[in-house]
């Protein structure tokens, strides 16, 4: 201190302080207010910033008043230089956080935007998040006078000798950043690997992507196979698809009529049915002679992957109901045995016998088919005179 302390410099510290605080509950209302107006919009990158700046904006009143208190107080000068530091340093640590935050918010929202799925990918989020939250420490460091050339030296020196020991950590974060940035695989789209897994992506992250399946449950993929595997991306590069449902008629059916049937169906099921595209183009294509019937193909458009299973259910129960009004047979697959007799005059095959007694006679008597086995041997009774 310079000089005693008096009543006239605790007042003006007390005010300045009471200003700071009331001005900071007055921007918390103000930025309240704000966020209602910024939900109504379209745009979610408005939410994001509001909502940052809803804790950025009333701590740098709190902050700016504590300054202009410590000014009023007779502090020496390398007292008042220590006080700025500190709170600079603060005020740049929550500008930090509350720009992180932003730059992750509009980064989510740029990609669920994209993508069309809430839950996106959180690789670039958090990267983005991590340079801005290094850069903002940094930024403290050098304010409060420490020297940050050595540290990043040592985070060089540091992160080499991490990179040698996550090698497969890195190589997955290395590859997730590769199939995001390639837009071979994007969060919501449907895709199958030849390893047999399927499912939405949900998310990729810095180590693995998640996939979940059409039965609720997710399977974890890591990215260096994902990158490395073959896989079939049913969404891109659009999310309509067709796809095909095999059919039959019998023999004596007109083909004309059962075409103009079944495109009458396909319409109906693609116009009334949820998941359908009112705009396909159906297409019935004969292709095969059956045994039984004449096979065909129907060719139906779906909105997205998981909407062919109920397009197909009601097409098939539509198809049946409408084939059996118009009187078209749908013949199940039948098989034609022929038996053919001997020509008049061949030898026949020998019969065998199922039953041999044990006399010489019979076990003498030829067979035709090589030696009579032994018969059961049977007990003679002595003759009687």
């Amino acid at each position: 201190m310079t000089r005693d302390l008096v009543l006239h410099d605790w007042m003006v510290a007390g005010i300045a302080l009471a200003s700071g605080g009331v001005a900071g509950l007055l921007l918390r209302a103000l930025m309240k207010w704000l966020a209602k107006h910024a939900s109504r919009t379209r745009w979610s990158g408005d939410d994001v910033i509001v909502d940052a700046l809803r804790t950025i904006v009333p701590w740098a009143a709190v902050l700016a008043g504590a300054a202009v208190a410590t000014s009023a107080l007779p502090f020496t000068a390398r007292g008042s230089a220590l006080v700025s530091q500190t709170l600079t340093a603060v005020l740049i640590v929550i500008a930090t956080l509350s720009a992180a935050r932003v730059v992750a918010g509009l980064v989510q929202s740029v990609a669920a935007s994209r993508t069309g799925v809430a839950a996106s990918a959180t690789i670039f989020v958090n990267i983005t998040r991590i340079v801005v939250l290094t850069m903002g420490v940094l930024v403290a460091l050098e304010t409060l006078g420490v020297s940050i050339a050595p540290l990043v030296t040592a985070l060089g020196v540091g992160g080499l000798a991490v990179a040698l020991a996550l090698q497969d950590t890195l190589a997955n974060l290395f590859a997730g950043v590769h199939i995001l940035a390639s837009k071979t695989v994007q969060p919501g789209d449907y895709i199958r690997l030849t390893s047999g897994e399927e499912g939405y992506v949900v998310d990729i992250n810095w180590r693995n992507s998640v996939v979940r399946n059409l039965s609720n449950n997710l399977v974890i993929i890591p990215n260096g196979r994902l990158a490395r595997t073959n896989m079939t991306n049913f969404t891109q590069p659009e999310q309509k698809l067709s796809i095909l449902v095999q059919a039959g008629v019998g023999y004596d059916s007109d083909l004309e009529h059962v075409e103009r049937v079944t495109l009458d169906v396909v319409d109906g099921v693609m116009a009334d049915i949820s998941g359908g595209v009112p705009d396909h183009e159906a297409a019935v294509r004969f292709h095969t002679f059956g045994d039984s019937r004449i096979n065909f193909t129907v060719i139906l458009g779906v909105g997205e992957f998981s909407d062919q299973y109920r397009i197909k259910h009601e097409f098939i129960k539509r198809l049946h109901q409408r084939y059996r009004a118009e009187g078209i047979s749908i013949p199940a697959p039948a098989h034609t045995v022929s038996l053919q007799h001997d020509a008049p005059g061949a030898r026949p095959y020998p019969p065998v016998p199922h039953q041999r007694d044990g006399s010489p006679e019979a076990l003498a008597a030829p067979t035709g088919r090589g030696p009579a086995p032994a018969g059961p041997r049977q007990r003679r009774e002595p003759e009687r005179r």
